[in-house]
């Protein structure tokens, strides 16, 4: 895709695009409130446009289209995975979660990735292509519209899908500006999280953006014997590098980051690993979320999933070493909501 979409553009650029055509600057606020405002699904919708400046745009600077294969829900109704066709065939997933107190949606950067995680659906395909801000901002459009259509508000975003949203950084933060714009959106920086599997250089990057969004890494493991079985590119990036990167951002942010631990059955769920664990954050402004393995990803990488028994024994190591620690529910089971999982099995069929 060559030319720019309208959803690839942050405000000042839709206007320049407008200006240089002669129009008003209000056309522009026209466009951006119909786009995150009313949630219009095409320029068609935008009806304070005039019918010529619609069919005008259409051509000038296309509408971002995700055409959405299939949507399933859980039982409990409280996750729903959406699998959507792009504009060259390529399939990526977004994942909205209800809790009682916020509604998240849980956004790819990539169609597939590179770093070849072996418990990720995701990683086990490959990498293809990084999206753009627009196919990335057009998944946040749909979760928001079909939260409204449940009587729910959009207030989270994980950059935690398919692909690995450092490897992808202009798009990624690209698309946080955009959706983070007061004139749209207005999703405040602080409802964001990137989860990286820790870049280095990309966390560095980071650190020096004036956003105030949320930062969690995805550490798996205490060791790097262990880690490199399970995240393959820590073999480039080892645990002390990663580290490193996230007590600079600490240091220059003064903001926490948060630490993921996909707890996988005698693989890294003993209580030993959860000491390791606990030696090595010691003295860093940090919080740990434990998440059980995703159950249906064994059938493809043969890891099981810890007892719930295990993850309890793992936190409560933790919490006596004085590490803040959460267990987060695995949620969508039955309706393959882990990372590419429906995406594989859409493949497959």
């Amino acid at each position: 895709m060559t030319s720019p979409r309208l959803q690839d553009l942050t405000f000042e650029q839709l206007q320049d695009h407008l200006l240089e055509d002669g129009l008003p600057k209000f056309r522009a606020v026209q466009v951006w409130q119909g786009l995150f405002g009313e949630m219009a699904a095409s320029y068609e919708d935008i009806t304070p446009l005039p019918k010529t400046l619609r069919a005008a745009l259409t051509l000038r600077l296309p509408w971002t289209r995700l055409d959405l294969l299939q949507l399933v829900r859980s039982k409990d109704r409280k996750t729903a995975k959406a699998l959507f066709q792009l504009e060259d065939g390529e399939t990526i997933e977004s994942v909205i979660m209800i809790y009682p107190e916020r509604s998240t949606v849980c956004l790819s950067t990539q169609v597939g990735c590179a770093m070849g995680c072996t418990f990720c659906a995701t990683g086990l395909g490959g990498f293809v292509r990084n999206l753009t801000p627009g196919e990335i901002v057009a998944q946040t459009c749909f979760a928001a519209k079909w939260l409204k259509d449940q009587g729910r508000r959009l207030s989270n975003l994980v950059y935690m899908g398919m692909g690995e949203p450092l490897a992808n950084y202009d798009a990624t933060l690209r698309s946080i500006r955009i959706l983070n714009d007061s004139r749209g959106m207005g999703i405040g920086a602080r409802s964001f999280t990137i989860s990286t599997v820790g870049l280095p250089d990309g966390i560095d990057r980071l650190a020096d953006e004036p956003l105030q969004v949320n930062l969690a890494v995805s550490l798996h493991a205490a060791t790097d014997q262990r880690r490199s079985r399970l995240v393959p590119v820590n073999d480039r990036y080892p645990i002390s590098a990663v580290l490193g990167a996230c007590r600079r951002y600490i240091e220059k942010t003064h903001r926490r980051v948060s630490f993921e631990m996909t707890l996988i059955e005698n693989v890294n769920d003993a209580e030993s690993d959860a000491t390791e664990l606990a030696n090595l954050l010691q003295g860093m402004l940090c919080h740990v979320n434990l998440i059980p393995l995703n159950a249906p990803t064994t059938e493809r990488s043969k890891l099981g999933t810890s007892s719930s028994d295990r993850v309890q024994a793992f936190a409560d190591v933790l919490d006596r070493q004085g590490i803040p620690v959460s267990v987060r529910s695995s949620r969508g089971a039955e309706i393959d909501a882990g990372c590419g999982q429906l995406r594989a099995r859409n493949a497959s069929n």
